[in-house]
């Protein structure tokens, strides 16, 4: 594997060979080597064959031969593996993100194929760790909507009914210090919804982290939970929200920056994606290089689906996977 990409140029020369993309792919989908049938998971395959690009299954049963696409996210594109590649390894690695109009320029196809590619990757891109966060963990939330200023005045009247957050969607998020960080899209900043999404995602016991928002006064029973005020200051200590306040303002550079505008229906999968990126940016004693990061994204690509009819909300029996 000392010949596998390492930056972006080497990537696309890499990839621009087949055989190359498909060991790749193989190699991260069956890494002990053993050949699986996506349709009944038989390890009775034939060998490759090389004119095909194809195994085939020894027992007998619709769709017996079979691409390294089936059974994953690129399943019935016609878009070649040497793009797919491509546009994985630009949205792992680049830090703010990058638009479909910009892959669809790169890449040489539609917008709306871009688009459907970038989302179906964003599903390899969502955090499959089901532990809790522990030791000191700071929770906050912040507002994801357009800014009134920058819209015109017609917009504006349609979609500003209120002050502040009223017309903008509430994330939150929880962030482990030296660790990871999660989120998770609320419908109000009630005790309720705040205490539900604390008590899922932080081990009981740990040492908490909050602004004096109201809504995290309960929080003292199971957790050593002190507050920050902003109003006042924004450290004491080790008692702040500075770390969360970093991924935030990532998070909102890349939506107003690079995506400008986003859906609420598809909010939950720029967050995916950013916090993929945080959550393997490395560090001092553990070094990621972008070739990990684009591994990492790769190897989760199988058994996933996401047909254009589910991503547009119009699902049918026919369409449903």
């Amino acid at each position: 594997m000392n010949d596998e990409p390492k930056s972006l140029q080497q990537a696309i020369l890499y990839f621009s060979n087949p055989d190359n993309c498909i060991s790749y792919l193989a190699a991260r989908r069956w890494p002990d080597g053993k050949v699986i049938c996506p349709i009944c998971d038989s390890d009775s395959v034939s060998a490759f064959n090389p004119k095909r690009k194809t195994w085939k299954c020894a027992k007998h049963h619709p769709k017996r031969e079979f691409s390294v696409k089936v059974g994953s996210l690129c399943e019935d594109s016609a878009i070649g593996l040497d793009k797919w590649l491509t546009a994985i390894w630009l949205l792992t690695n680049c830090k703010n993100g990058i638009s479909s109009c910009e892959v669809a320029s790169h890449l040489k196809v539609t917008q709306k194929t871009a688009w459907f590619m970038m989302h179906r990757i964003r599903i390899a891109m969502q955090d499959e760790g089901f532990g809790k966060l522990n030791g000191h963990v700071e929770v906050d939330e912040t507002f994801i909507g357009g800014k009134a200023r920058n819209m015109h005045l017609d917009k504006r009247e349609r979609r500003i009914t209120g002050t502040g957050g009223k017309d903008k969607t509430i994330v939150f998020g929880a962030l482990e210090r030296g660790g990871k960080v999660r989120t998770a899209i609320l419908s109000d900043r009630k005790r309720a919804a705040i205490e539900t999404e604390v008590k899922a995602h932080v081990e009981a016991g740990s040492a908490l982290y909050s602004d004096a928002l109201k809504s995290y006064d309960g929080l003292a029973v199971q957790y050593a939970h002190q507050v920050i005020d902003h109003a006042e200051k924004y450290v004491d200590g080790q008692v702040h929200t500075n770390g969360l306040e970093n991924f935030w303002s990532l998070l909102k550079r890349g939506i107003s920056g690079t995506y400008v505008s986003v859906e609420p229906f598809h909010l939950f999968r720029y967050l995916d994606e950013q916090v993929f990126r945080y959550n393997s940016r490395g560090n001092r004693e553990h070094k990621v290089t972008p070739a990990d990061r684009f591994s990492m994204v790769v190897s989760k690509l199988f058994g996933k689906r996401l047909t254009f009819a589910q991503l547009t909300g119009k699902l049918c029996e026919t369409s449903a996977f």
